[in-house]
């Protein structure tokens, strides 16, 4: 079985990589393959593409850190992506997001969308014994309160980041299982990094990342 591992850049699974050089902790029966997307959707969208073609894995897991809407949520905590949905593609007006779908530029159930969302029905989400949250992915990283609020009005998200749906998309597309796998190491807005918990965050993204690899 060939698994993929993707990551917008090596430092997010850094451990993982230690581990995978000196063949550590890693599963018998698993072939692995490891693509460092670049960040941001189209980096993603266009690495994971091109990596299928080259070859198609049985598995794809995107491992990454991110922000987190839920101040209840310690950061560390690692969060497994049920569905996700791209948060600044529409149009502001009069004090509401509306996204493509609101605007029926998109139909809501237009294929890979199943009521706007980029949504994980994979059997390997549903092992796994990590929380199951919404996320959203942006081009700008989240700073403004009015930004936070409209977002959560509109796609109630416990994580952001950069890189999630383009995952989503891409294995819904091309009919191949994923798992997103998100730690938290902020909370959306705070840009103080004195407040993050970068090192702690990774540390446990990549434990859970060689636990969800041993299960498959």
């Amino acid at each position: 079985m060939n698994c993929l591992i993707v990551a917008a850049t090596a430092m997010e699974i850094s451990p993982f990589l230690d581990n995978y050089r000196q063949g550590k902790e890693m599963p018998e029966g698993l072939q692995i393959d490891v693509l460092i997307s670049g960040i941001g959707l189209t980096a993603t969208m266009y690495s994971l593409t091109r990596q299928l073609y080259t070859k198609r894995p049985a598995i794809i897991v995107q491992a990454g850190v991110g922000g987190c809407f839920d101040t209840m949520i310690p950061l560390g905590t690692v969060l497994a992506v049920k569905q996700e949905a791209i948060a600044d593609q529409g149009v502001v007006e009069r004090g509401t997001l509306k996204t493509l779908f609101d605007m029926e530029l998109v139909q809501q159930n237009q294929f890979p969308f199943t009521k706007g969302w980029l949504v994980n029905k994979g059997e390997v989400l549903k092992k796994g014994k990590l929380k199951k949250v919404n996320g959203i992915s942006v081009n700008e990283i989240t700073t403004s309160r009015r930004k936070i609020e409209l977002y959560k009005e509109k796609f109630f998200p416990v994580v952001e980041s950069m890189e999630g749906a383009a995952l989503h998309y891409v294995g819904l597309m091309e009919k191949i299982p994923f798992v997103q796998l998100r730690a938290v190491s902020n909370y959306a807005g705070e840009r103080n990094k004195k407040n993050w918990n970068l090192k702690e965050s990774i540390l446990n993204l990549n434990n859970e990342l060689i636990s969800l690899l041993n299960i498959l």
